[in-house]
């Protein structure tokens, strides 16, 4: 298995999109100017993407580019993104693809990276990306405890596919992180994967001299409540949208997370955008990041 990343720079457009949302606060990343000691806005959302397919379960990436382009986001996460992977999203870079159309910058960090079915071909990738207006300074695609879906018996192991990009947003270094946590009753491997995501967001604190704002973008295939969350809690706000996200007609399970650092980035609003364009609804957030 390949544990590379694929980070592209792609130039971003200059002008208001519109948004189709009922407005949380005004549109992050549009404001006015901002001097010295004053929070700088950025708006972010995540949504699992069902690998293109709307709630129809029919492949259709026009809907889904219509979807994310309505939220109107400086930073979106994405899951369940399929790159080359087969048939169900017609063998397409939906990565790259999303990242062009929508022009925006992308880093792409697979959790399953696999031998082309004919030589010479790209390989067959599943995973998690980032879509960002700003340039990603860096990326990294971290290991945290999976138990795979592809292996026919398999055991919880470290396994790549927790996403991580350095943004510069107005001057300031930004840590933004997406993530897929295990869908699986059985909380174990979730509370393994907290502990990893902690101990990963951690150690980004220690090497840096002064706070660092850190936003984490995922679907954690858990309610707020659920103990194996719990432990989040303790560095994060999680930012509560008002509404549940899954699934996407007539949802009842809130599962899609925004969540910030709790000293470095102030919360001004939070919605859940209403779309069948996948099988769960995306998340957006207007944000403040503290200087």
């Amino acid at each position: 298995m390949s544990l590379r990343r694929r980070t592209v720079e792609i130039l971003v457009a200059v002008g208001l999109l519109g948004t189709a949302l009922a407005p949380p606060a005004t549109a992050a990343g549009h404001g006015h100017g901002h001097g010295p000691g004053q929070s700088v806005p950025l708006r972010v959302a995540t949504y699992n993407i069902h690998a293109g397919a709307g709630m129809d379960n029919v492949f259709d990436l026009d809907r889904q580019v219509a979807a994310l382009r309505s939220l109107d986001a400086d930073v979106i996460g994405l899951q369940e993104v399929d790159v080359h992977w087969g048939d169900r999203s017609e063998w397409r870079d939906l990565a790259s693809e999303l990242g062009r159309r929508l022009r925006m910058h992308v880093s792409f960090a697979p959790i399953y990276s696999f031998d082309p079915p004919a030589e010479g071909g790209p390989r067959r990738e599943f995973g998690v990306a980032v879509l960002s207006r700003y340039r990603i300074v860096s990326a990294e695609n971290h290991d945290i405890t999976r138990l795979s879906t592809q292996d026919p018996d398999p055991v919880p192991a470290p396994g790549p596919g927790f996403g991580e990009v350095v943004l510069r947003v107005r001057g300031l270094p930004v840590h933004v992180y997406a993530t897929h946590l295990d869908f699986r009753g059985d909380p174990s491997v979730r509370v393994a994967q907290v502990a990893d995501t902690r101990r990963i967001m951690a150690e980004d604190q220690k090497h840096e001299r002064r706070p660092v704002r850190q936003i984490l973008l995922g679907d954690f295939n858990a309610a707020p409540t659920a103990p194996e969350l719990a432990p989040l809690w303790e560095n994060l706000t999680d930012i509560e949208p008002g509404r549940p996200t899954f699934p996407a007609q007539d949802p009842v399970q809130r599962i899609d997370y925004v969540a910030v650092s709790k000293d470095t980035v102030r919360v001004r609003d939070a919605a859940v955008a209403e779309t069948l364009a996948s099988d769960h609804r995306p998340v957006v957030a207007d944000l403040e990041l503290r200087r």
